[in-house]
């Protein structure tokens, strides 16, 4: 059972009438007058266990925006359901309206609108609806909690999808889709043309030769048809809050940005999140339904506080495929988990693909080492001078293994890591 104000004021009034009126009749009699009235309002209460449920919830909805979230209140008893519905979602949904008010005629149905403007990406969850439902006083009111469990997939907000038309522009401009089309390079079969001094008479066609009584070779542009294979780190070093934002969503967005790019200029690209087991995994697919599977798997990840095992990561990506691929592996360059971790496998990696390490660096370490003021500001830059060198080396390290590294803060590691997939394909190297 619950009360309402109207029952509190009425007993604010039987004080004034008990101060007019004083001694212990007034009083029994006016407590009698209020039971009387929560009794009545109670009885003829609609039953809130008579009450149909039913939600209505997109499957998924990308972070930022405005979703409906309204419930549709069926009154199965007699009479008319005056209530007020509490939908029990957990406080990062964003529920504009957490209580809604409802009038239900009996034996009809009404809608108790709501919306939801979810604060993260995620599984946001409902467990159970709490309808309270009044009488035609107003002052009392019978209250169920009734368990109606509920779900939605908050896709991550893909900021970074500004920058793709200009990228895709400058891909196709190398793949000969806008002014520029390269030829001479590669393993997939273009055009052929006449013979002159300086070509590779390996290129020669001497069917076409023969044919044409002329000297023909063949021209080659790079293949379209390559594999990026996409490796997320979501061990504890992803949980590092940078620029209010968690390292994993910086790389969640740079992923994105860099599927699409690949995914646009024809080649395949495969998605894995790992620490020390497989998180979410995304197979290459026709085109057109990329975005919507990628962002679907990378919703629901978390930072994990355990350690990534590194050792996981040449077996699953031979699992994906035995040919030369780029592997493109978000992570952290923090040097402890880079040398105990990554080092001991990357020679294997480097050995029959292509390996991008993107990382994100805290734009505050640069602020922090030009600050000189007082004691503790040195000591704050010295920190920040060293972390910024420890990652210097580790990067360096990288690059004489033969790996390619793009660190860089938040804002810049989308592109960045986009420019460095094109720089790869211009040069051949894919």
């Amino acid at each position: 059972m619950a009360v309402s104000g109207r029952l509190v004021i009425l007993a604010a009034m039987g004080a004034a009438a008990v101060i007019l009126f004083p001694g212990i009749q007034t009083i029994l009699l006016w407590l009698g007058l209020l039971a009387a009235a929560v009794a009545l309002d109670l009885a003829l209460a609609a039953p809130p266990l008579r009450a149909g449920l039913e939600r209505q919830l997109p499957e998924s909805a990308r972070f930022g925006e405005d979703i409906p979230a309204p419930i549709v209140v069926r009154n199965g008893s007699g009479r008319t359901l005056h209530a007020l519905l509490r939908d029990a979602w957990q406080p990062s949904a964003g529920q504009a309206r957490p209580v809604r008010r409802v009038i239900v005629p009996p034996g009809e149905a009404r809608l108790a609108a709501g919306t939801l403007r979810p604060e993260r990406r995620g599984e946001l969850r409902t467990a159970h609806v709490t309808l309270r439902s009044f009488g035609p006083l107003g002052m009392a009111a019978r209250q169920r909690t009734i368990p109606y469990p509920g779900s939605l997939r908050v896709l991550p907000p893909f900021r970074s999808k500004r920058h793709l038309p200009a990228k895709l522009r400058r891909l196709r401009e190398l793949d000969g889709n806008a002014s520029v089309q390269l030829r001479g390079a590669g393993t997939e079969f273009d055009s052929l043309r006449d013979y002159v001094r300086g070509d590779d008479v390996r290129s020669i066609d001497w069917r076409a030769t023969a044919r044409r009584q002329e000297t023909v070779v063949r021209t080659w542009r790079p293949e379209r048809d390559r594999r990026v294979i996409l490796c997320l780190d979501t061990a504890r070093t992803s949980a590092a809050r940078i620029l209010d934002e968690p390292r994993l969503d910086t790389g969640i967005e740079a992923a994105l940005l860099l599927g699409m790019l690949a995914h646009g200029g024809g080649d395949r690209v495969d998605f894995i999140a790992f620490d020390r087991r497989v998180r979410a995994r995304v197979a290459s697919a026709a085109k057109g339904n990329l975005l919507p599977r990628l962002a679907s798997a990378m919703a629901p990840l978390e930072p994990e506080l355990i350690e990534a095992d590194f050792s996981l990561l040449p077996g699953v990506v031979q699992s994906v495929s035995s040919r030369r691929s780029l592997v493109v592996l978000v992570s952290s360059l923090d040097a402890g988990a880079v040398e105990e971790g990554l080092l001991p496998v990357l020679p294997s990696l480097l050995a029959r693909h292509v390996v991008v390490i993107a990382s994100v660096r805290d734009p505050a370490l640069d602020g922090l080492r030009s600050e000189r003021g007082t004691a503790a500001d040195v000591f704050r830059a010295a920190a920040a001078e060293r972390a910024l060198l420890d990652r210097a080396a580790v990067t360096a390290q990288l690059k004489s293994m033969g790996a390619e590294v793009v660190d860089e803060t938040p804002y810049e590691l989308p592109p960045k890591l986009a420019d460095m997939y094109i720089r790869l394909k211009a040069s051949g190297r894919l």
